[in-house]
């Protein structure tokens, strides 16, 4: 009896390790999306293939994107959703090469390279730069997510079986953008969802003005659009989107409240091409994104043109910034300068970044330097602001930090009025590049910058202990700078 008690025992636990393994294998799947821009955007520097272990290699489409202002480059990029883990095959077809990195370095991912042929390993979903002795202007760029269960269904693609999309319904609650190239208005309602396909490209923005509850769900691209806009809206999710080419920013948020965007990817090296760009919003979350741009990636602005207000509560986190041109994030530039008209100074306050990597930062002009730059200007008060857990790879020309009070000819009608209760913790840069010294800077007496602490803060290795010419200036309008 207890022979046969044991036997049905090890039959149970065998079953369960065949359910369990097929189960396993069951969530292993990669959804490498069909182009419907066939030859215009590809880029041949790469061929690049995905596969679940053991299985077939699939090929993706390499796109061209531009990067880089300064000197425009083309630069590829890849996309596709997987779920468990996947390989990567990379082949660089022009040119021999010594060595490879993968960037961010944090993200501690290692290759193998066989008979010249890259191989990478993903156990999840990650945003990467992909460099060939550190170039870094003709890089590849892999960008994945996690496969959707939600997204409708569009069975039997293939490349040459999409064209032109079959232009959504506005009018419904659920808006499917299919596989194939969208052009037109896209004037979104409240209360709707808006799904995006991987094989759809859109060729204009999305527009969201005075609405709420909508969330926007993409897998999809957008080329050369101009820019997303979130105005006088709340309860706002954009979940995902690609963003290339763009000859100005990705996206502009207006007098908002409760926004997420999350997966956001973006290259871009147009004139003014900012990422994320923020005026006069409240509670906004930023996650899980890469932004690549050649101006700056990430602004919280207030008052500009016709647009008035506050900033407050945002919180930043697990994203990857690379400012080819200006500052990975800007603070506090534009504000009101108090008028008859408009009597009330504003304030941008709770701004919390955390975990994040910075893969470069270049700013030629001294004035406007700062991986994370705190410029308050026209009446503004920017205060309790953390930056926690920062990796910064490389400044080609720049500071690591700028907190001061600003006043520009070109932008301000005003100095800022204070920044305060500043906090820098855990900020580590690797010292590569050709960096000045960080500033930290009031104006006058009446118009200073008070309470930063300073605190795990490297710069190759060096611990920042104090003000000194090499690594930090701090002015006379500056009060209580803590090193800790």
């Amino acid at each position: 009896m207890l022979l046969v008690r044991l036997l049905i025992a090890a039959l149970v636990c065998f079953q369960f390790s065949l359910t369990a393994a097929h189960a396993a294998s069951s969530r292993v799947q990669v959804h490498a999306f069909p182009n419907p821009i066939r030859y215009t955007h590809h880029n041949d520097d790469y061929t690049v293939r995905v596969r679940i272990p053991g299985g077939v290699w699939q090929d993706l489409y390499e796109y061209n994107v531009k990067v880089d202002l300064d000197r425009p480059q083309n630069a590829s990029m890849v996309y596709f959703n997987f779920d468990g883990t996947v390989e990567l095959a990379i082949q660089k077809n022009n040119g021999a090469f010594s060595k490879v990195a993968v960037r961010p370095t944090a993200k501690g991912l290692r290759t193998t390279i066989k008979d010249g042929i890259v191989f990478l390993t993903l156990n999840r979903p990650e945003n990467l730069s992909v460099e060939f002795d550190d170039d870094h202007l003709t890089n590849l760029h892999v960008f994945t997510q996690g496969i959707r269960k939600d997204m409708p269904d569009a069975p039997n693609l293939t490349s040459e079986s999409i064209t032109f999309g079959k232009a959504p319904d506005f009018t419904q609650k659920t808006v499917f953008f299919g596989p194939g190239v969208h052009a037109g208005e896209f004037r979104i309602r409240s209360n709707s969802t808006v799904y995006i396909h991987g094989s759809a490209v859109l060729k204009n923005p999305l527009l969201l003005q005075g609405v709420e509850n909508v969330k926007i769900v993409s897998d999809g691209l957008f080329d050369g659009v101009e820019m997303m806009t979130i105005r006088d809206s709340r309860q706002i999710e954009i979940d995902g989107p690609i963003f290339i080419n763009q000859p100005h920013g990705t996206m502009r948020c207006v007098t908002s409240q409760d926004v997420v965007e999350r997966g956001i990817r973006t290259i871009g090296a147009g004139k003014w091409s900012d990422g994320l760009g923020h005026f006069a919003c409240e509670r906004v979350t930023i996650t899980d994104s890469f932004i690549r741009t050649s101006d700056d990636c990430l602004t919280f602005y207030n008052h500009r043109w016709d647009i008035w207000g506050n900033t407050r509560d945002v919180n930043v986190t697990r994203t990857t910034l690379w400012a080819d041109v200006a500052h990975a994030v800007m603070i506090g530039i534009h504000g009101n300068t108090p008028t008859s008209a408009h009597p009330q100074a504003e304030v941008l306050e709770r701004l919390r970044f955390t975990d994040m990597d910075i893969l470069d930062h270049d700013e030629d002009d001294p004035e406007y330097q700062g991986a994370l730059g705190i410029m308050a200007g026209d009446d503004n008060t920017v205060k309790d602001v953390v930056f926690d857990g920062i990796r910064v790879e490389r400044i080609e020309e720049g500071k690591l930090f700028n907190l001061k009070i600003a006043y520009t000819a070109k932008y301000n009608t005003s100095p800022g009025l204070s920044v305060e209760n500043i906090i820098l913790r855990n900020i580590h840069y690797s010292g590569r590049g050709s960096p000045s010294a960080s500033l930290i800077a009031g104006r006058d007496a009446q118009r200073k910058v008070k309470n930063v602490v300073i605190e795990n803060v490297t710069v190759g290795g060096r611990k920042l202990t104090k003000a000194n010419s090499e690594l930090l200036e701090v002015n006379e309008f500056v009060e209580g700078v803590e090193f800790r």
